[in-house]
């Protein structure tokens, strides 16, 4: 079989539907937005960081189910202590990737190499001895399916074909951006889509899709990903996510495959985040008491809310101050209180 071509400079000729098109109108208006709100820097912008860090590095390995406490997971992403279990190996060699990009992007150029040396920092904790190198047996993508079944919904790319692809991948991404006639917001989703195709590693592939999506956004100027989680929002809809991948992937051998629906949920997830951002920075300029803030969060949430969620929506606000908000809330019948210790949680009263 003759391996597909990759041709990214001719999206330019593709036709998006009228949703595709609003989501990229959209995602252009926050993101100016988004700029104003920086150049202003209130203080609250080093809390959101913070909180998405942790959440990104939390629920992009939760996807692949790799778990560990909330105590261990921070004290993980402090640097204060050292990794005890394989769990724990592969959440903070995430930890360093995230960093590495968020303190270095711009220096980080869209190349096979650097990709390598990504994947190597994200095994630098494990004793596995896969780090930097892509696979060398054939993998498959699998899925479970209702009776428990699992089956393989995609076959990737051969070893021997891998390195061509993903060095054709990473020199049409750069030969669309340099040329311009191609949105980044269309060039990014295709590109990580034809990555989770390849499945270049054999480990690691969906993290490190995760990962790129996060560099290239940022190399292309959208920076939400840096103040709200893109990988908790992807966490969130798993579902949705690996639905998009299994329709845009028919055909993809071929190169008869439409990636429309990927693109559509990746754009879907980016208009979300700028949202998220949006909403937080406007409790954040009203300069509302505490109470009235903590109030107004609450209210703008459905269902079941935690402490922890209530200062990722507040981050002008202390967690004491939270803490004391929420007693009040409840006290005057307001919300109520379920549940004890970690397991509390509270609802709204309507």
């Amino acid at each position: 079989m003759i391996m597909r071509n990759f041709d990214y400079v001719g999206l330019k000729n593709q036709k998006w539907d009228s949703e595709t098109v609003a989501y990229i109108a959209a995602i252009h208006e926050a993101k100016g937005r988004q700029e104003l709100y920086l150049k202003q820097k209130p203080q609250e912008l080093d809390k959101l960081v913070e909180i998405a860090r942790i959440q990104s590095t939390e629920t992009s390995n939760e996807i692949e189910g790799i778990r560990t406490t909330n105590t261990r997971l921070k004290q993980l992403l402090s640097d204060k202590t050292t990794p005890r279990t394989r769990d724990e190996e592969e959440i903070a060699g995430y930890r360093d990737a995230l960093n590495v990009i968020h303190e270095n992007y711009e220096y980080i150029p869209v190349t096979a190499n650097y990709i390598l040396q990504l994947h190597k920092i994200l095994y630098s904790h494990s004793g596995k001895s896969i780090g930097g190198k892509f696979k060398n047996v054939q993998n498959y993508i699998n899925a479970v399916d209702d009776d428990g079944k699992e089956c393989t919904i995609c076959t990737p790319l051969a070893p021997y074909e891998t390195p061509i692809a993903v060095d054709a991948i990473c020199e049409q991404f750069n030969r669309a951006i340099a040329e311009g006639e191609v949105d980044p917001l269309i060039l990014i989703p295709v590109f990580i889509h034809d990555f989770l195709c390849i499945h270049p590693f054999s480990d690691g592939n969906g993290r490190m899709s995760r990962l790129l999506t996060t560099l290239l956004l940022y190399r292309c100027g959208y920076f939400v990903g840096r103040y709200i989680s893109l990988e908790a929002k992807i966490a969130k809809s798993k579902d949705l996510y690996y639905d998009a991948l299994s329709a845009a992937q028919v055909g993809w051998h071929e190169g008869k495959d439409d990636p429309s629906a990927f693109v559509k949920y990746i754009l879907g997830t980016i208009i979300s985040a700028y949202r998220d951002f949006e909403d937080r920075m406007e409790l954040v300029s009203e300069k509302l008491p505490a109470l009235e803030i903590v109030r107004k969060a609450v209210r703008s949430q459905i269902g079941k809310i935690t402490k922890t969620q209530v200062l990722a929506l507040c981050p002008s606000l202390s967690a004491s101050s939270v803490e004391v908000a929420l007693k009040k809330l409840v006290k005057r019948g307001e919300l109520n209180k379920h549940g004890a210790g970690r397991s509390t949680f509270y609802v709204r009263v309507d």
